[in-house]
């Protein structure tokens, strides 16, 4: 095991046994090694929360162009135009505005009704039975359904689409995800969705990609080409997918800890807002990203060399007690939450974080109101197998 400064901290994002409860090493890092580095993997990462967050300000020195993931940046391969969170401006800003208006306020505010339906649909038939997943029979239905429909993929096609996505951010126990060796994947999937919309246009995500014109980095007006397409389905998918199933994991598993607290959202479901901020802080479904280093740096009285690989432990930072006093480890449905940094902030601000929320909530209300008590079985739960983002692969509970 290789340490830091001939110090016993330790963190290594693909131990599985050290991912299972990450906060007590992600204290140790805060309190002793602000700036910690990994020989073993060569990078370096950083902890506290006003560190990570002018690290995440600061795309001018912790770039985004070769990856957000480490197995990416350290295997240097070409990032295809227009995945959003492995750009930096200008033409970050360019892709980032062509998804924007598909994600308006007003737009997300109207899918209010459907993804509430979606709920009833996956919740109802568990009623009376005694049981419930919360990702097998929830947190992987409602999300799918949801971006599946803003896509345009025939429900029939949804859970394909759905695990293609999921299966990219896999990894065997240990070692790093498949797209550092073997290249990103490039959406062909979803060509013959793009070439059946060209035909038969909707009110999709697919068909306004399909027909915006834009001006490109180099002054040109033009349409999307079919690579960008590809590219800009993928993500999107990808991004609607796994992280909202993991926060309605976490939701499942944090208030069956805190049984109080659940029964303060059944009993006044006005909190449940405010309870969706606090679970995305205490347990973020993307607890890290990472950036390139373009110049040397000085941190806590050390220099980060240029061209660097940089950890930004969100997971961390969420519960950096001099932001989050007086107590960080301490969940509360009442505390002030909203400067904390799941969803990133500044450039890469996610883009998707109405949409999350509103899911979060309305899966939280339709949940507590057929389901106020529930108990989870960790002996038969199962983590996601993935580097990336944390989260249950099956969370049973018994409810009543």
């Amino acid at each position: 095991m290789t340490t830091s400064a001939a110090s016993d901290v330790y963190y290594d994002p693909y131990d599985v046994r050290l991912n299972a409860d990450p906060y007590p090493m992600f204290k140790r890092l805060r309190e002793q090694e602000p700036l910690y580095y990994n020989e073993q993997h060569d990078f370096y990462a950083l902890s506290r929360f006003e560190d990570v967050n002018a690290a995440l300000l600061d795309h001018g020195t912790y770039s985004s162009a070769k990856g957000a993931i480490i197995e990416l940046i350290k295997a240097d391969i070409p990032i295809p135009p227009g995945v959003l969170i492995f750009e930096d401006p200008p033409i970050h800003d360019i892709h980032r505005k062509l998804l924007s208006r598909m994600f308006t306020p007003r737009k997300i505010r109207e899918l209010e009704d459907k993804i509430r339906e979606f709920c009833a649909r996956s919740l109802d038939p568990h009623v009376g039975t005694g049981k419930l997943d919360f990702i097998a029979d929830i947190g992987a239905q409602m999300p799918m359904r949801v971006i599946g429909m803003l896509l345009g993929i025939p429900e029939q096609d949804q859970e394909a689409i759905r695990d293609f996505a999921n299966e990219q951010m896999r990894t065997e126990e240990g070692k790093p995800m498949k797209a550092a060796s073997e290249g990103m994947d490039t959406g062909d999937i979803f060509g013959a969705y793009i070439d059946w919309r060209v035909e038969h246009p909707s009110d999709d995500i697919m068909t306004e990609l399909l027909n915006v014109e834009f001006t490109d980095d180099t002054g040109t007006v033009r349409h999307l080409t079919r690579e960008e397409l590809l590219t800009y389905v993928n993500v999107v998918s990808g991004a609607g997918n796994e992280t909202t199933t993991r926060l309605i994991g976490w939701a499942g598993k944090v208030l069956a800890e805190h049984p109080d607290q659940r029964r303060q959202l059944v009993q006044d479901p006005k909190l449940i807002p405010n309870a969706v901020e606090e679970l995305l802080r205490f347990e973020p479904p993307a607890p890290h990203v990472a950036r390139y280093v373009t110049r040397d740096v000085e941190l806590h009285g050390r220099t980060v060399p240029q061209g660097s690989a940089m950890m930004l432990l969100i997971g961390s930072a969420n519960r950096d007690h001099r932001h989050f006093a007086p107590d960080g480890d301490v969940f509360d449905i009442h505390r002030d939450t909203r400067q904390h940094l799941t969803f990133s902030v500044g450039t890469h601000y996610c883009l998707g974080s109405a949409l999350a929320r509103l899911e979060g909530r309305i899966a939280l209300e339709e949940i507590l109101k057929r389901f106020p008590e529930w108990e989870v079985d960790l002996s038969t739960a199962k983590l996601s197998p993935t580097s990336t983002v944390r989260g249950w692969e099956t969370l049973p509970a018994t409810t009543r």
